[in-house]
């Protein structure tokens, strides 16, 4: 059985305001070696090592809800900014979030005064290296391809037109009554149409395509092979058996969480979020390194993206046979900054001191909770409660605390008219989980909540599981060391992280 340490922190954290928005110029953090944090004056910096992600549920045929197929996903643009309104209308919102003592942190292991300052002001603050369960750090160190003859050519990310691809896209999507889109070869050589064939069958899953003569031109025709199923299933006859079916890639991602990372990373490959798994969610105010897998899309593919995508980096690309799990990893490293730090000198030196030496109360962070007066444990609890009702009011109902308008417009609609189709319409970005519920709800009905959640993809709903895993812990240490102290008692377990 794994051990836990109780192991102890003279450094008390203040509740800091998070997200603070900052339009300073962000220094970037070089992604091909270990990231390195420098002092400004006035800052303090730590590296430590976090607890790893434990899984509440780790076999999945005990699954507490059951895998419905995802709703057809809509085509908006995930908005990049992080926040609604100015920087000091935010940092008010946060002061409506939870404090340390709303999830379990209730006891320190010293008496002196701790010191205090601002945590993740700039999302450059926060550095976090995710460790696997080999204890390997990840970097991102290696853009390069793995060779496969199996790949199609490069010629093929480019062969087609942007107005070819717009309406190939319809097509795959269903969003027009077209039931084949027909591409004139201007160049008819039989490589030429090699590469347009192997162009849609790649870049748009669910299509086949033909060629046809018509009035003396050739056609490439693409269509439907097996209806919206095709869409959600990769395409299994074309990857070859030699291969593993999972692509494991390092993602290097800022100021993004992970699933609005892998949101966009699906919306630009044409596929389902739910064929990515990955060990652990990261921070969104923060720089962040980890693995994700993906089921059989080939590492040349991924590779492209790097072209396209702001913010993001893909690399350390290796195929293997299984996908990734929730809490495999062994924990995190991570590279913190502490500015505007106020306190003496000696205060200072005597908590830093302490956390050197002695170590930390191995708590999970409040980034586990959410950034809302609604924590995810409370949404965690209900479920483990079969209380479905209290599980769609706690994930919809309004809030005060840290969220984007349209979120804050979506939840007073609900509330003034319990309607899906009302409050969905107040959602630019219908990928959230609020979104995802409310389509479950139009598809199911309010009848039928546990179908309608449901659609939510898997990860999204252990989070709540996962998020009241963590709220027991916390409080169990609390109570261990208000009762113990740091003494070790009989029965002890030590957590190694």
């Amino acid at each position: 059985m794994e051990t836990v340490g109780m192991n102890s922190v003279s450094l008390k954290r203040p509740c800091s305001e998070d997200d603070v928005t900052n339009t300073d110029e962000i220094k970037r953090q070089k992604i091909s070696e270990k990231s390195k944090t420098g002092n400004d004056s006035g800052q303090n910096t730590e590296t430590v090592t976090g607890q790893p992600d434990k899984s509440l549920l780790e076999d999945t045929k005990n699954e507490v809800i059951p895998n419905e197929e995802s709703e057809e996903q809509e085509d908006e643009e995930l908005e990049d900014s992080d926040e609604d309104g100015d920087p000091e209308s935010f940092a008010d919102m946060m002061k409506h979030g939870l404090t340390e003592s709303d999830v379990g942190i209730t006891k320190f292991v010293s008496s002196h005064k701790g010191f205090s300052g601002i945590l993740k002001e700039r999302y450059s603050d926060f550095v976090v290296h995710e460790i696997g369960k080999d204890g390997r750090v990840s970097h991102l160190d290696d853009f390069s391809v793995p060779v496969d003859d199996e790949d199609p050519s490069e010629e093929t990310f480019t062969v087609l037109s942007d107005e070819d691809k717009q309406r190939l896209e319809e097509l795959q999507l269903f969003k027009n009554k077209e039931t084949s889109v027909a591409i004139e070869v201007i160049e008819d050589t039989k490589e030429k149409r090699t590469v347009i064939h192997q162009a849609v069958k790649s870049l748009f899953p669910g299509l086949e395509t033909k060629t046809e003569d018509r009035d003396g031109k050739k056609y490439i025709i693409a269509y439907h092979a097996a209806g919206k199923k095709a869409l959600a299933n990769p395409r299994k006859h074309s990857w070859p058996k030699s291969r593993g079916s999972y692509c494991h890639f390092v993602l290097y991602k800022e100021n993004k969480d992970t699933m609005d990372a892998i949101n966009v990373l699906s919306k630009f490959l044409r596929v389902k979020p739910n064929i990515f798994s990955y060990m652990g969610t990261k921070d969104k105010r923060a720089i962040t390194v980890q693995e994700i897998a993906v089921l059989r899309i080939t590492a040349q593919r991924l590779a492209h993206l790097n072209k396209c995508l702001m913010n993001f980096k893909l690399g350390n690309f290796s195929y293997k046979n299984h996908p990734l799990k929730l809490g495999e990893l062994q924990g995190n490293h991570f590279t913190v900054v502490l500015r505007n730090i106020t306190g003496t000198d000696e205060q200072i030196e005597q908590a830093m001191h302490s956390l050197r030496e002695i170590g930390f109360i191995n708590y999970y962070g409040m980034q586990r909770f959410g950034t809302t007066a609604v924590p995810t444990y409370q949404i965690g609890r209900a479920i483990l409660q079969n209380n479905w009702s209290e599980v769609m009011d706690l994930i919809l109902k309004p809030r005060p605390g840290a969220e984007k308008g349209y979120l804050v417009k979506c939840r007073e609609e609900w509330a003034k008219t319990k309607d899906p189709a009302a409050a969905l319409k107040k959602l630019p970005v219908k990928r959230c989980v609020e979104g995802q519920l409310l389509r479950g709800l139009l598809k199911y009905g309010m009848k039928n909540i546990i179908s309608a959640f449901g659609i939510i993809p898997r990860n999204n709903r252990l989070m709540y599981i996962h998020s009241y895993q963590s709220y027991v812990w916390n409080n169990m240490v609390s109570k261990r060391i208000e009762e113990y102290g740091l003494r070790a008692v009989p029965g002890d377990l030590t957590l190694k992280g």
